[in-house]
């Protein structure tokens, strides 16, 4: 059994492509990997005899030999950034001279992308919104573009571009993220000026949310009260402080808005178990 780390991508083919209805989209299989990323909608995809609803900015993955058809009308057609790919082998890669088969000749094909038993990349979905999840959105957007118009070391960037994506999608999947607009816009206001030291009214102000609910949706969102979420924060930025410059403790405490050294080297302790000397003179204590 494989892990998806041991991936080796190779992009075959990136294309943009409207899709409108025609033959071509009829139920058919592909000897490659695809990635189809829907840039409107609506439409519907049917992947293995189920139809699954296309929307702006759906993710479809298709795996070779998978059965799939296009749904689409021709009074909308639909804008999709196409990629087309091998997983497993950069060596003899298919996805140069990818073949498709259409219904209702027999679904064989003569060589076919290699793939092997991978729980996590089984465990990927065949249709995924991208929509909450703007990085994945724009840099698979980039992915697409540098395939197009790069002209050295295209192959180099964009096969390491794909295999980060996928491990960044399989963490996004795997790993909870935050989802509620409202708390997202918070998060990266507290990740920009984590020594701002702001009451938690104002946060919830910003929100626009009662105070019971803002803490209920900060906690289910994130697994951290806010003011633990904002100590984790402190915690990060003292610690890159103490790796980073030649401030002293004492400046450093002042700088994340302690009245003195005192209080942060007791916080910083109980986070880290080290003390923030300690911290900065010993790298094997470093958690």
């Amino acid at each position: 059994m494989r892990r998806l780390n041991e991936l080796t991508p190779h992009v075959g083919d990136s294309m943009n492509y409207l899709y409108d209805g025609s033959s071509n989209e009829k139920l058919r299989v592909c000897s490659v990997y695809a990635f189809h990323l829907f840039t409107d909608g609506p439409g519907q995809m049917e992947i293995k005899g189920r139809m699954y609803p296309i929307e702006n900015r759906t993710l479809i993955f298709l795996r070779p030999d998978e059965p799939h058809a296009f749904h689409i009308s021709s009074d909308h057609p639909l804008a999709s950034h196409n990629v087309y790919c091998d997983l497993w082998d950069r060596n003899k890669p298919v996805s140069v001279n990818r073949t498709f088969i259409y219904a209702p000749e027999p679904f064989e094909q003569g060589t076919v992308a290699s793939s092997f038993p991978c729980e996590e990349l089984d465990s990927l979905p065949s249709v995924f919104s991208l929509q909450p999840y703007p990085e994945l959105y724009e840099a698979f957007l980039m992915l697409a573009k540098l395939f197009n118009d790069t002209q050295h070391y295209r192959t180099e960037m964009v096969n390491s571009l794909l295999y980060a994506w996928i491990l960044n999608w399989y963490n996004t999947i795997h790993t909870h993220q935050p989802t509620d607009y409202r708390i997202v816009r918070l998060l990266a206001h507290l990740n920009a000026q984590p020594e701002q030291r702001e009451p938690v009214e104002t946060w919830w102000k910003l929100c626009g949310l009662k105070r019971t609910y803002f803490h209920a949706l900060f906690l289910r969102e994130t697994g951290l009260t806010p003011k633990a979420y904002h100590h984790k924060l402190l915690m990060r930025r003292a610690s890159h402080l103490l790796l980073e410059s030649e401030l002293s403790v004492t400046a450093i405490a002042e700088r994340l808005g302690y009245p003195s050294i005192h209080p942060f080297s007791r916080h910083f302790g109980s986070f880290y178990g080290v003390s923030p000397k300690h911290y900065r003179l010993q790298p094997q204590s470093r958690k």
